[in-house]
């Protein structure tokens, strides 16, 4: 383990000395996000800055460095019957925690477990004066004003370096299921909004190629009283098909070139009209399309379904990628993003072009 905080804070002081932009790297594995990395700004990497600095298993609370590998994490709190409960997802062995949370991402179990920011305690960063700040703690309590350390998830950087995260961990589930029966995309959406209504322990709900996957983890006694009740076949590599899915690893992923896109919309909404292949996942809310299509015209029809678009892999990535927000939302961002970092040191322009 190695803390670099030094180093760090004097790469940033320098160029803001020299008014270079710095493109923030961690292991790299989620540089296909966003829009393009400015050609004219430095590298500011944290792969260096790793390790954990505190693990408290009894209190369910991890602080680690931001550049520490996913990997490194998870054997430290397998060896305690313990998991990141959110399921980041990883593109590589690379993948690190600070880019988790720096784009906001999190796994199949995301609606019932929560999000990478609901499981943030904390967070210290560095702004772009160079000052290390800290914000939020070890515990979880009320925060009046802006909950900083939640507000990283999804800037992408924008906001800051972000150089240690404290988070909540959770015991690893007894016992885990799933489920596997056909389906038609036009039944299955009511079919997985209905069973992830009932009180039972479902920790997963996709859908794709013409089938549906529920999972069921926890005790042991109520996995197996609900998997005899509802319909399906017990798939023998249920862990293996989440993991894809968590990674997209899936064949779905993988079999097409043309762009990704990420539908984040109420889970009980209609199916966009639209052709082309889809994989829906968190019981609806988060739908993924494959397909030729630009984001003016696929905004309209997340908005008719309660949520946003975005391009999450491939295609033009030189416009927006991200779904266009109000103007008044524009002014607190900006107003934030000054706050933080007002020579706009940090991925300019990254998460949107005016930003």
């Amino acid at each position: 383990m190695a803390d670099q905080i030094q180093q760090l804070q004097e790469q940033v002081l320098q160029a803001r000395s020299n008014g270079q932009a710095l493109n923030i790297v961690g292991g790299g594995t989620k540089s296909f996000m966003g829009r393009p990395a400015s050609p004219d700004a430095g590298t500011l990497s944290l792969t260096g800055h790793t390790g954990i600095v505190e693990y408290h298993p009894v209190e369910l609370v991890l602080t680690v460095r931001a550049g520490t590998p996913l990997k490194d994490i998870e054997t430290a709190l397998a060896e305690h019957g313990q998991c990141l409960h959110f399921e980041p997802p990883r593109f590589g062995d690379g993948s690190t925690i600070g880019g988790i949370l720096a784009c906001n991402l999190s796994g199949p179990a995301r609606p019932w477990s929560g999000s990478v920011r609901d499981q943030v305690l904390g967070v210290r960063l560095l702004n772009g004066k160079g000052e290390h700040l800290r914000f939020g703690g070890q515990v979880l309590k009320n925060v009046a004003g802006y909950d900083v350390s939640r507000l990283q998830a999804g800037a992408m950087g924008t906001l800051g370096v972000i150089t240690e995260i404290s988070l909540k961990v959770m015991p690893k589930p007894a016992t885990t299921v799933t489920l596997m029966q056909d389906m038609a995309l036009d039944e299955v959406i009511h079919y997985m909004n209905q069973r992830a209504g009932e009180p039972k322990p479902i920790t997963g709900a996709c859908w794709v190629d013409g089938k549906v996957y529920l999972r069921l983890a926890g005790a042991h006694s109520a996995v197996e009283a609900t998997a005899e009740k509802w319909s399906g076949e017990v798939m023998a590599q249920g862990d293996q098909f989440w993991q894809q899915v968590r990674d997209q690893q899936h064949d779905f992923f993988k079999d097409s070139a043309a762009p990704l896109w990420r539908f984040s919309v109420g889970s009980a909404a209609a199916m966009p009209a639209l052709e082309g292949p889809w994989l829906l996942d968190w019981a609806g809310a988060q739908r993924w399309y494959r397909g030729e299509a630009t984001l003016s015209d696929l905004e309209p029809l997340a908005r008719a379904a309660g949520g946003q678009v975005s391009l999450f892999r491939g295609g033009d990535r030189t416009g927006e990628v991200m779904h266009a927000q109000p103007e008044p939302l524009k002014t607190i961002q900006r107003r934030v993003k000054n706050s933080f970092d007002p020579d706009g040191l940090f991925n300019p322009g990254r998460l949107y072009s005016w930003l």
